[in-house]
């Protein structure tokens, strides 16, 4: 059974993409994400600004305890209570987005989990998600096990790439 979901959000308008996998399943053999898209906006990423206009595009249990916030960026809803995000105009100026995904990585992993598949960007995501590993092993090297309030900017990095902050 094939399914297409279609887009219409401030940002995109009248995309569609084919879901070939079943969410959660089929992931390349390189890619190995520690956290779903509903633990990382249940625990708190982005500033709760992160597709607040884009919901009807996800499963609806993925909201039923993000941490959002309609208005404006509030670093509190964060897992680790600061500001940890650079603007969407300065990943645009870095070159940070790419293809149908005008929202950069994380829209990209959450269309990917539901089972959207393309081959090329799928490959450059998950090389730059498996790059980001570097900032783990500075944790593991830099901090104690349990020493949460070591490098928190880098482990609230690391929860907004689908990596476990508290390994």
């Amino acid at each position: 059974m094939r399914k297409f979901i279609t887009v219409n959000d401030k940002m995109q308008q009248g995309y569609s993409y084919e879901l070939v996998c079943k969410p959660g399943k089929e992931f390349a053999d390189t890619f190995q994400p520690e956290l779903t898209p509903y633990e990382m906006l249940s625990f708190g990423v982005f500033e709760g600004k992160y597709l607040n206009d884009c919901q009807d595009e996800f499963p609806s249990f993925w909201f039923e305890k993000a941490r959002l916030s309609p208005l404006q960026a509030d670093s509190k809803l964060n897992l680790f209570h600061l500001k940890s995000r650079l603007s969407l105009q300065e990943w645009q100026k870095r070159g940070w987005i790419y293809g149908p995904d005008p929202r950069g990585w994380f829209q990209w992993y959450c269309r990917y989990y539901q089972g959207r598949r393309i081959p090329e960007l799928d490959q450059l995501q998950i090389k730059r998600w498996k790059a980001f590993r570097r900032h783990k092993a500075q944790i593991l090297k830099n901090c104690h096990l349990y020493d949460m309030s070591c490098r928190m900017r880098q482990r609230q990095a690391l929860l907004q790439w689908a990596y476990n902050p508290y390994f």
